[in-house]
């Protein structure tokens, strides 16, 4: 498989669904391929770049413990999948610098991608203001320079080389009247010791 069908998303899950027949209907009648591991390790890593958990774990649960400790091209995405679960995107990042197949570099800057919008997300969240030099470690960016051109992406105000994020009134639209669902919880309370 080489890069440009790597990045044909289509083709890609076209050719692994066609691999993973050989890979586990003809196991045992036809010897492995040099490069199953790789290949499997490599779809484990496309699903967690597309944020398919669920399928990523249905994969995962093919495979024997044994294949999953003992190959390097299975245990990277496994090892970035409990990082990400930890929330330790300090380790998510670092392990771009260690893949294990340059095949991989395509789907692991979609993942790294997807997991800093996250923490764009949160950030915007937990904060009105934060110092560019504050959001670039944050987002795990080399420099101011990177930094200041994602938050241009994303639309963030710059003033002063601090962002500033001004809450939603979504947010406030999305406040439960509190005092209302009480009331309505205790009538059906009542309603239900009446049937009772």
């Amino acid at each position: 498989m080489s890069a440009s069908e790597i990045q044909d998303i289509p083709a890609f899950e076209h050719y692994m669904s066609q691999l993973k027949c050989y890979y586990y209907d003809y196991k045992g009648v036809i010897p492995d391929s040099p490069y199953k591991y790789e290949f499997l390790g490599l779809n484990l890593l496309f699903l967690l770049s597309q944020r398919r958990l669920a399928d990523f774990h249905i994969e995962l649960e093919r495979l024997t413990i044994e294949e999953i400790t003992s190959s390097v091209y299975i245990n990277h995405p496994v090892s970035m999948e409990q990082y990400l679960m930890e929330g330790n995107f300090h380790k998510v990042f670092l392990s771009k610098g260690n893949v294990p197949s340059k095949r991989y570099d395509y789907f692991i800057d979609i993942f790294l991608n997807a997991t800093r919008d996250e923490v764009a997300y949160c950030i915007e969240d937990a904060y009105e203001i934060l110092s560019l030099k504050d959001a670039t470690p944050m987002l795990f960016f080399k420099s101011d320079a990177e930094t200041r051109l994602f938050g241009e992406k994303r639309k963030w105000k710059l003033v002063n080389d601090t962002f500033h994020f001004p809450k939603s009134k979504k947010r406030t639209d999305d406040v439960i009247p509190s005092a209302h669902v009480t009331r309505v919880m205790l009538e059906y309370t009542k309603e239900l010791d009446q049937i009772i």
